[in-house]
């Protein structure tokens, strides 16, 4: 019988397989550890981990949260400032307010130069702009310049650049670019892009949720100016080091000369409606609240209700990072407007049966959890819809209508407070959050379908 044979090679790792020789027969023994296949360790390791494992992620991301934070600082401290030195929140309000209105016309613009010329090209000298605005803003009011002077500086203010458009038109390049690369497919780098969507939103919750705490601080505790003057130093620095950044800037100019605006794109116009709505129920709740704490002998509370409202909605955008949910965009979008109009309810049950402002900031801490989900999805599907080369600009005209349904939202809820009650003020919301839910369901077609024909080249996210 003849004898067994042995040809061994050392294994040059614990993982290497040993192979041994019997005769006829090949026996391959693997004495790698059982556990999860390499494959899924960048699973285990967490979707953010990857995420900001990128080169130049956690860079660009720092420096841009710095330039986002005074988003949710400057509004407020406006109000403060003009409200503390000329005693009028009716002119405080009237000068935010123009500055929205322009805001709403200058933003798609300055959106679209950034995307043709570049974001280190055209964000700086348009932040420098508005920071001068700004600046202008506090010496009027400083030196009782006339009223018309504080609506002209704050105007200047609209050629601020939507900071988290870049951010989000940052992510779509890198992740876009890894297309080709081993673990790089459309899968993965869709599932990636709503990873960074989902931090985007939790960024800009975080940035509405601590800005107006600061601003309120910084005028009160220092001086009126304090809040607008270090609003302004901190967009100013953050731009300027996020647009140095230059390895993770988007190349300009990339869409075709002549090619199809982000706004005549198929399906963009009812999401924008989708977006007003959406708007108006941020601007609501924001009105009505403070209105429901000043009613109940409460007022200075009404910033820490709200930013419980934040709070909830910025947790609900990290762990919806992390999900991994079925469906396109489209698809999903409805529900999550369901689960929003839904959830919007509770803030009125709270109000109206039991006048309470501790129930009421709980009610506003789960309402706010279906926010983040919500803007995610929409914004997930600006990109879808949004032509090659002009992320920033359909970014920006989607922040565009927002910017204008809060406008609607904080109107409209002002004047229920006034003319029927601050309790009844809550339905606001609820309404427009049912608009934004029926717009989906009927302009934007059935669940399942493509917007409104042919749909633009395929974008990762969709």
């Amino acid at each position: 019988m003849p004898q067994p044979t042995f040809h061994r090679r050392p294994p040059a790792s614990r993982n290497t397989p040993l192979f041994t020789v019997t005769a006829d027969t090949l026996v391959a023994v693997d004495f790698s550890p059982r556990g999860r296949a390499d494959s899924d360790r960048g699973r285990v390791e967490g979707p953010y981990r990857r995420l900001f494992a990128l080169p130049g992620a956690r860079a660009f991301t720092a420096w841009n949260l710095l330039a986002r934070l005074p988003m949710g600082m400057l509004s407020v401290s406006a109000v403060m400032m003009i409200a503390a030195t000329r005693g009028s929140y009716a002119l405080a309000g009237a000068v935010v307010a123009t500055g929205l209105a322009v805001t709403a016309v200058v933003a798609p613009w300055t959106a679209r130069l950034v995307d043709r010329y570049g974001q280190a090209r055209v964000a700086l000298p348009a932040t420098v702009f508005a920071v001068l605005g700004l600046l202008a803003l506090l010496l009027c009011v400083r030196h009782g310049a006339p009223d018309w002077t504080l609506f002209a500086a704050y105007a200047a203010t609209a050629t601020t650049p939507n900071t988290g458009g870049m951010s989000r038109a940052r992510w779509a390049y890198l992740l876009g670019s890894r297309t080709g690369e081993p673990g790089g497919g459309p899968e993965a780098v869709a599932e990636a892009l709503h990873t960074a969507n989902s931090f985007e939103q939790a960024a800009d919750e975080l940035c509405y949720m601590l800005g107006p705490v600061l601003a309120a601080f910084l005028c009160t505790a220092l001086f009126p100016e304090a809040g607008t003057l270090v609003g302004a130093a901190l967009l100013l620095t953050g731009v300027t080091l996020f647009t140095a950044q230059r390895s993770t800037e988007p190349p300009a100019g990339r869409h075709a000369p002549g090619g199809r605006a982000p706004f005549r794109a198929p399906g963009m116009r009812p999401l924008l409606v989708v977006c007003l709505a959406t708007g108006a129920v941020f601007g609501a709740m924001e009105v009505v609240t403070i209105a429901f704490a000043d009613v109940q002998g409460h007022r200075p509370a009404a910033g820490a209700v709200l930013a419980l409202q934040a709070a909830g909605s910025f947790a609900a955008g990290l762990a919806y990072g992390v999900m991994r949910p079925a469906g396109s965009a489209r698809s999903r979008l409805p529900w999550c407007l369901a689960a929003m109009t839904a959830l919007m309810v509770l803030p009125l049950l709270a109000a109206s049966l039991t006048g309470s402002l501790v129930l009421l900031a709980g009610a506003l801490l789960l309402a706010g959890t279906a926010t983040a989900p919500t803007m995610v999805t929409a914004m997930t599907l600006v990109q879808r819809l949004t032509p090659e080369g002009r992320l920033n600009e359909g970014m920006t005209l989607a922040v565009t209508g927002l910017l204008g349904g809060i406008a609607c939202g904080s109107a409209a809820g002002g004047w229920t407070v006034e003319h029927v009650s601050a309790a009844a003020g809550y339905g606001v919301p609820v309404t427009a959050a049912a608009t934004a839910l029926l717009t989906a369901l009927v302009l934007l077609g059935p669940l399942g379908s493509r917007p409104f024909g042919a749909p633009v080249p395929a974008r990762s996210g969709g």
